[in-house]
C-alpha cells in the first residue's frame, strides 16, 4: 500500500475519518494535506507520544545518523528524547534569531549527554547553511538512511523541502504546517543515491501551549522574521499582558522577552485584574535565569525576584540559567 508524499499516512479510501483518505488510491496526497496545503484546514490528529518515542526506539536499531532538529525559542532537555544514535543538533530558523545572539555563544551553552557530531545554525528560508549541513551529513551518515527528528514545529519538514530543493532531482513536497502533528510517519525522500532523508513524527511537547489556542493564535505566536526583545526596565510594581495568554506582576527588575512580534503585549502601571481567571504562580528565578513558557517563548530575568505568573491552565513553564 502506498504512503501519502505529504505527511507518510498509508493511503486508504474506505473512511474519510481516518488518516490516509482519498478518494482516489491513485493519488499522491491524502485529502488531509490537500486541504491544508491548498486550504489551511487543518485537522488535528489523535496520535499520541507514545507511537512517537515507539519511533525513536525503532531508529535507535539503526545506528544511523539523526538531525535533530531544534528551535531555539523551544529549547527541551535534550537527554529526554532518549537518541542513542549519531547527532547533528540542527538549529533551524536562524532567520527569526534576534541579531544580538551570537550563534557561536549560544551552542557554547547547549550540554548533554547525547553522541554529538556537530551542531549549527540553518535557515531553510534563507537557505543559510544548507551547504554545510550537506557536507556534514555526508560526512557522518552511517547508510545512505539519515532520520530528521525534532519536536513538532521545530522545522523538520520544511528542512528536508528544502534540501530536496537544493540536492536532488526529486519534486515531491512533504506537507507543512505551522499546526503541530502534520507528519504521521515515516517519509523516505531519496536526495541522490548516498542520500536518503526520513522525515519523522514531530515529537508532541508535553503541556505545550500550542495545544491550548487556536489556529488564529498559533499564527500569532509562531514568528515569520526576526525577533526583536522586548526590553523592560521596571522600577516598581507593574503588571504585563501578552494576549490573552499570560501575566507577569513583577517590581524592581529588568526583563527581556524573547516572543513573536505579532504577540500584542501591553504594561499596566496600577494593580488590574487581567487575566485574573488564568492559574496563578508564584515563581522564584536567580540572576540571569529564563522563565520559559512551552511553546511561547522566553523571558530573560536580570535579577533575581519572586514575582507572579497567571498562566493558561494546564501549559507548563519551567526556570533555567540564561542561555542568551
Amino acid at each position: 500500500m502506498n504512503k501519502c508524499l505529504g505527511c507518510g499516512a498509508l493511503l486508504q479510501n474506505t473512511d474519510s475519518s481516518l488518516e490516509g483518505y482519498v478518494k482516489d488510491l491513485d493519488n499522491k496526497y491524502c485529502e488531509r494535506c490537500f486541504k491544508i496545503t491548498h486550504y489551511n484546514d487543518y485537522i488535528f490528529s489523535n496520535k499520541s507520544n507514545l507511537e512517537y518515542l515507539e519511533k525513536i526506539k525503532y531508529i535507535n536499531k539503526t545506528k544511523d545518523l539523526v538531525v535533530l532538529t531544534i528551535d531555539f525559542l523551544n529549547m527541551i532537555d535534550l537527554d529526554k528524547i532518549k537518541i542513542n544514535n549519531p547527532v547533528l543538533i540542527v538549529f533551524t530558523k536562524k532567520d527569526i534569531l534576534p541579531r544580538s545572539v551570537i550563534p557561536s555563544k549560544f551552542i557554547s551553552k547547549i550540554k548533554c549527554n547525547l553522541d554529538v557530531k556537530d551542531m549549527l545554525f540553518v535557515s531553510s528560508k534563507n537557505n543559510y547553511n544548507l551547504d554545510l549541513l550537506y557536507s556534514l551529513i555526508m560526512k557522518y551518515k552511517i547508510s545512505k538512511n539519515v532520520y530528521v527528528v525534532g519536536l513538532t514545529n521545530a522545522g523538520k519538514s520544511s528542512l528536508i523541502n528544502k534540501m530536496i530543493k537544493n540536492y536532488s532531482d526529486n519534486s515531491s513536497d512533504i506537507t507543512i504546517s505551522n499546526l503541530p502533528s502534520t507528519t504521521l510517519d515515516f517519509l523516505e525522500k531519496e536526495i541522490n543515491d548516498d542520500l536518503i532523508l526520513i522525515d519523522t513524527p514531530g515529537l508532541l511537547d508535553d503541556r505545550n501551549i500550542i495545544f491550548k489556542i487556536d489556529k488564529d493564535m498559533i499564527k500569532k505566536i509562531v514568528p515569520k522574521k526576526e525577533i526583536n526583545p522586548i526590553i523592560f526596565q521596571i522600577n516598581r510594581k507593574q503588571s504585563i499582558v501578552v494576549e490573552n495568554l499570560f501575566r507577569l506582576d513583577l517590581d524592581d527588575n529588568n526583563i527581556i522577552m524573547y516572543l513573536s512580534n505579532n504577540l500584542d503585549i501591553q504594561r499596566y502601571y496600577k494593580d488590574n485584574d487581567k487575566l485574573n481567571h488564568l492559574h496563578k504562580y508564584s515563581i522564584k528565578v536567580n540572576d540571569n535565569q529564563d522563565l520559559v513558557i512551552k511553546g511561547l517563548g522566553f523571558i530573560k530575568f536580570k535579577k533575581g525576584c519572586i514575582f507572579n505568573l497567571y498562566l493558561i491552565d494546564d501549559v507548563k513553564y519551567f526556570v533555567r540559567d540564561s542561555i542568551v
